[in-house]
């Protein structure tokens, strides 16, 4: 029973941060592939929100397991507080990005009469726009480190397992 529980939370974290690493992959050839930057970003945005929502649920089973596993004789208790306390952050980092970022992104895009590469360089909204679509790649991009580090933290806490 340990070796599934243990398999189920591996998956789970290799679900969210395999997503994250092959999602600018995705991205990256969704742009090159396709002539109109409008319709490449409304798919890329279109995958991201797909990706949010795989991460936030892969992100709960692994948290509901960390927290469990203790009591089930899997890891010792001090070992899991900071890989969920990492995965807090990572959820919290995604929830932002779901439902702050992307919809903002979405106003913006409307405001600059739905295709923001056809708006003027000087247009607020295309402005906005753009300052939300770095912040949204830093975000991916931090959620990803965090992950990396939540997975090396599981890792020590095999090594420490009663």
């Amino acid at each position: 029973m340990k070796i599934v529980l243990r398999t189920l939370l591996y998956l789970a974290l290799i679900v969210w941060l395999g997503a994250e690493i092959f999602f600018p992959v995705v991205a990256a050839i969704t742009f090159m592939t396709l002539p109109d930057t409008h319709a490449a970003g409304t798919i890329v945005g279109q995958l991201l929100r797909i990706l949010h929502g795989m991460g936030l649920i892969s992100g709960a089973i692994a948290l509901a397991l960390l927290a469990l596993a203790p009591s089930w004789g899997i890891y010792k208790s001090r070992t899991v507080v900071a890989p969920m306390i990492l995965l807090i952050v990572m959820i919290a980092g995604t929830c932002y990005s779901q439902f702050i970022v992307i919809p903002s992104m979405e106003r913006d895009r409307i405001a600059a009469g739905g295709d923001v590469n056809a708006a003027d360089a000087a247009n607020p909204a295309r402005i906005h726009f753009n300052h939300l679509h770095v912040l949204s790649e830093g975000l991916e991009q931090a959620i990803l480190l965090v992950g990396l580090a939540t997975v090396v933290l599981v890792a020590r806490a095999e090594t420490v397992r009663q």
